[in-house]
């Protein structure tokens, strides 16, 4: 399966992977609205096996297969202050 990767240029660390090229008709209209411009960034193959760096490629396809697209967000960075670093104090 293929998917198209695109970048959204209004939400940071924010993409669309889409399952034809260009098919920007698949997003409803408020999450367009959201995402702002999309600029193409990648073309991949999401062959089993394959790994994705922050999705999980079984996902991604489940997701072009019923919707059409899958939307990857920014990573959530945790507050390094909330860790438990095994001290007593």
């Amino acid at each position: 399966m293929l998917a198209y990767v695109y970048k959204s240029l209004r939400k940071t660390d924010t993409y669309v992977y889409l399952s034809e090229r260009d098919g920007f008709t698949r997003l409803p209209e408020p999450l367009r609205s959201q995402l702002g411009a999309l600029r193409f960034v990648l073309e991949v193959e999401l062959a089993p096996g394959r790994t994705l760096a922050r999705e999980n490629p079984d996902v991604v396809r489940a997701n072009l297969a019923g919707r059409g697209f899958h939307i990857q967000f920014p990573p959530t960075v945790d507050d390094p202050m909330t860790a438990d670093w095994g001290t007593d104090a």
